[in-house]
């Protein structure tokens, strides 16, 4: 940006966008002074580079601006996480579906975990089946994201909110 430009010659492109030509740096930054704007290398490895002429301080204000916009648009995604045990109650896991559902329609993803504790560690297909019959009840709302992993004590899967059932509600909330 204006002193701090270290080339002889550079190409000089003005407030509008029109290529004012290749100037000797002294002059681009005269004229640069003389309209009240500065001068702002914007490609460096070009040759010769590239400078524009800009008022520096709105630029950064817009940038700034358009950054906080986008971060405001940004939607983060949590993962809720649901906990059963291979013992859990069929009216439980009715219950665990509900929240589940209700999870995944705010748009969180939900990590399912069958923690198993003792001797049930011996019996994995218990909760695999449990995890199975999870995701056959939450059905087309949820996509399994990672089928059911084993990781330590840990039976888990995670299920993330389908695309499709979360468009055809929107077009359709009369028939949820």
């Amino acid at each position: 940006m204006n002193q701090q430009i270290r080339v002889r010659e550079v190409r000089v492109i003005d407030e509008e966008g029109a290529q004012l030509g290749i100037y000797p740096i002294q002059d681009a930054l005269r004229l640069a002074y003389d309209r009240g704007l500065d001068l702002v290398e914007v490609a460096p490895n070009a040759a010769p580079p590239v400078c524009r002429l800009l008022d520096f301080g709105k630029y950064q204000y817009e940038r700034q601006k358009k950054e906080r916009e986008a971060r405001k648009a940004q939607k983060v995604i949590e993962i809720k996480e649901i906990r059963l045990r291979p013992r859990t109650g069929e009216h439980d896991l009715d219950t665990k579906v509900r929240q589940a559902l209700s999870f995944l329609d705010e748009g969180s993803k939900v990590k399912v975990t069958v923690r198993f504790r003792g001797r049930e560690i011996h019996h994995p297909e218990i909760a695999r089946e449990q995890l199975d019959e999870f995701a056959a009840k939450v059905g087309n709302v949820a996509v399994i994201e990672t089928s059911p992993l084993m990781e330590g004590r840990n039976l888990f899967m995670l299920l993330s909110p389908n695309p499709a059932a979360a468009k055809k509600q929107a077009e359709d909330p009369a028939a949820s």
